[in-house]
């Protein structure tokens, strides 16, 4: 794990509120906190390069009013901000953005830059969409063991650790569609169900046995995978996902299980790709 913990600012709502969440989690798990700011110069010219720095001087205050000895810098960075940030992750613990920025449209509940990097992050991405209301108490985590899931465990696990909280593995079992006419079908999906849900049981003990620290709880449920992540992450404090699972494209970098836990979850979400990944 490296030292520091990186938050990306623009001056918006969403991303104050992921400066405040990743300055939190600087102060738990004892890292540093390195705050950016990316001005690029084709959109604000030389006159708005003022704005940048003060955007980034006061996400840089907020920080250090909010935490004890935690060691808070700060860059102003020039370029793309997606190809920045995703840079900026492959010497980082995590990364931390709001969910969405300050451009593109206001009705999306999460931006480009957020997909962008959340695609193509070396490690675990933090999207926060705003400051949190509401504590519930555990962290969920999404397992279907692939090896992104097993990445997102990890972060898991330690996010549960320096919280003192519980930690909810959620394995969700989808009834596969039925071939016409498919003789036996029904006895052959029960047994499938059987056997996947066992050994969804069955990842969850080495972890338990591992961190008997930490409460790990392992739940299976039946339903399509965003469906049951989405309900979970409506009682989580925090919501972690694997980059991509087993389903879809072998070339997508980013799944449709993750894209709409993103899309349709309201608490932090941590979006984990395993560092042998390539960004």
């Amino acid at each position: 794990m490296t030292g520091h913990i990186v938050a990306g600012v623009d001056g918006s709502v969403p991303a104050r509120a992921a400066v405040e969440w990743a300055a939190a989690d600087a102060q738990r798990r004892g890292l540093s906190l390195r705050i950016v700011h990316v001005c690029e110069q084709w959109r604000y010219g030389d006159e708005g390069t003022k704005y940048c720095a003060g955007t980034l001087a006061a996400a840089a205050d907020r920080a250090r009013g909010l935490t004890r000895d935690v060691e808070v810098t700060t860059e102003l960075l020039p370029g793309n901000v997606i190809d920045t940030l995703i840079g900026e992750s492959a010497s980082a613990d995590s990364v931390v953005l709001g969910s969405r920025g300050l451009g593109g449209f206001a009705g999306l509940v999460v931006g480009s830059v957020g997909l962008g990097v959340a695609g193509h992050a070396t490690g675990p991405l933090v999207l926060v969409r705003g400051p949190s209301v509401v504590q519930y108490g555990r962290v969920v985590v999404g397992d279907d063991g692939s090896d992104d899931s097993e990445a997102a465990m990890k972060y898991a696990v330690d996010q549960a650790r320096v919280r003192g909280l519980p930690l909810h593995v959620v394995f969700a079992w989808q009834i596969p569609i039925a071939p016409p006419l498919a003789a036996g079908y029904s006895m052959l999906i029960e047994s499938t169900r059987e056997e996947d849900i066992r050994r969804a049981a069955e990842r969850v003990a080495p972890w338990q046995e591992k961190n008997p620290d930490v409460a790990i709880i392992g739940e299976q449920v039946v339903g399509h995978p965003a469906d049951v992540l989405i309900r979970a992450g409506g009682t989580a404090d925090l919501l972690v996902v694997g980059s991509r699972g087993r389903g879809g494209f072998a070339s997508a970098v980013l799944g449709s299980v993750s894209h709409a836990v993103l899309h349709h979850v309201t608490c932090p979400v941590a979006v984990v790709r395993p560092r042998t990944h390539q960004a």
